[in-house]
């Protein structure tokens, strides 16, 4: 198939360092290439791929320290896409609803993965207008909020089997990666470590809009011998971060619409502690790969229970349920029902798996 991919200007395809949604593209984009489909990627000039580029700006918007109206090269990207329809079977759009418009006047199929959270009330609108757009989503627990739109499938995000190396070697500290912000729980996952008196590592970025509430909230929390805060982390530096963890803290206070950390985690063999919330729940087995906890107490009781955990289950249910190749397999079964071709082969899903995975019961 010819397949146009649409990947947001924000980061670089794949991103440098952190980055969800590019990186999720560059993994489709990727293995769209490996498995013979004619891939173009609309994405900023500084990105990476075996696919044919579309260079839409000279360098990501976040890093870029030239381009300041952040609005026009997006606008001229999504004109040249559509412009150029006819040359693709579909175009995969990873730019949430902004296209809507152009996408409905398009004769070539245009599907949407949409990676936000959607219960803000001011989407309603906006998805209830395009109600008739093909749509993807991440988690089953991100589309609530818009249960009535057309959705295709949930198809989970994955990460290339050969990115990371599971370790089955128990940790010695707790380890947060992300993005510094309040909804991330940066603060709570220190306070549970500083409880259970671990050493915890820090991986995360500040973006501009979070620098108060670092410098405010965070950044006195960072003065204690258990805390080190590492900074923004590549996949190589990530690869021992996440293996030599003891277990990974996400105490999120929002509806996570995924969670990459979670799955990368996993296929290190490094096992989850997550609040019950959002999409964690799809992603964490209870008892086999980590822990669902509703408090900050439970997540800190849950802290000794963790060697109880097989490092090997994290790294099996990795291999089963997020692997890039499962992730692709899925998109192209949704992309031939687009085009008119029809595949016999349904998408993995969680329940698929279920039945292979056995809860150990915490002591």
């Amino acid at each position: 198939m010819k397949i146009a991919q649409v990947a947001p200007l924000w980061e670089s395809v794949p991103p440098v360092l952190y980055g969800g949604t590019e990186r999720v593209v560059s993994f489709i984009t990727e293995e769209l290439v490996r498995q013979g489909h004619e891939v173009t990627l609309f994405a900023s000039g500084d990105s990476t791929t075996k696919a044919r580029l579309m260079p839409m700006c000279g360098e990501a918007l976040r890093p870029s320290k030239v381009i300041a109206n952040y609005e026009a090269p997006l606008t001229a990207m999504i004109e040249k896409v559509f412009g150029s329809a006819g040359e693709f079977d579909l175009i995969h759009s990873h730019l949430e609803f902004i296209p809507f418009p152009l996408a409905r006047r398009c004769r070539t199929p245009t599907l949407t993965t949409l990676h936000a959270r959607l219960d803000q009330p001011e989407l309603i609108p906006v998805f209830r207008k395009f109600a008739d757009l093909p749509l993807v989503s991440v988690s089953e627990a991100q589309r609530e909020p818009l249960s009535w739109a057309n959705w295709q499938a949930t198809i989970h995000p994955g990460v290339p089997k050969s990115l990371y190396t599971p370790q089955y070697n128990q940790g010695q500290y707790l380890v947060f990666l992300g993005r510094v912000a309040p909804e991330k729980g940066l603060d709570r996952a220190i306070e549970i470590a500083k409880r259970v008196e671990m050493p915890i590592r820090i991986g995360a970025k500040i973006d501009a809009q979070h620098v108060e509430y670092y410098k405010s909230i965070i950044e006195p929390l960072l003065d204690h011998p258990l805390v080190e805060f590492v900074g923004e982390v590549t996949d190589i530096e990530k690869d021992d971060l996440l293996g030599e963890a003891y277990a990974l803290l996400a105490p999120y206070a929002w509806p996570e619409p995924f969670g990459l950390a979670l799955i990368e985690a996993l296929a290190c063999g490094t096992p989850v502690i997550g609040s019950r919330c959002g999409a964690i729940p799809e992603i964490v087995d209870h008892g086999v790969t980590g822990f669902l906890c509703d408090t900050l107490d439970e997540m800190i009781h849950s802290i000794r229970h963790v060697p109880l955990l097989e490092r090997t289950r994290c790294r099996q249910a990795f291999d089963m349920r997020f692997s890039a190749e499962r992730m692709v397999q899925d998109y192209v079964t949704i992309y031939g029902q687009l085009s008119g071709v029809v595949s016999t082969k349904a998408p993995l899903t969680s329940s698929d798996v279920a039945s292979h995975l056995t809860p150990s019961s915490p002591a």
